[in-house]
């Protein structure tokens, strides 16, 4: 049991550290509040809510991944160098690719409602 509480004391320290030093991160987690807000307020159907929350912890996981690929990077090449510029840049596309679909996913499902309460 002390093993398991120790996996959690870290991971949520991993999500700390994310927070504390990406902006990206808290850009992701307004964007998130919001998005959430709006679909309970718009009472959106569970299926829906369902899709909405996988997208948003997408980009939320995909934003910690490439913390964690930077992390290491730096940490394994100090200096800079060509592949370490590759992998970098592949894991920030990995987000923004994550990002544009939760744009796409978020126009899809909540846009129409809204669109409706303006009418």
């Amino acid at each position: 049991m002390l093993r398991l509480m120790r996996s959690f004391q870290w991971a949520l320290s991993g999500i700390a550290y994310t927070v504390k030093t990406q902006l990206n991160m808290k850009i992701h987690l307004l964007a998130a509040v919001l998005v959430t807000a709006v679909s309970l307020f718009l009472k959106m159907p569970p299926a829906e809510l369902a899709v909405l929350a996988i997208t948003i912890f997408m980009v939320l996981a995909a934003e910690m991944f490439n913390t964690a690929l930077e992390a290491v990077v730096d940490l394994v090449s100090p200096e800079q160098h060509r592949l370490a510029k590759i992998a970098k840049d592949v894991a920030a596309g990995a987000v923004l690719v994550t990002a544009l679909n939760s744009l796409a996913v978020a126009y899809l499902l909540i846009w129409p409602r809204l669109e409706g309460l303006l009418r």
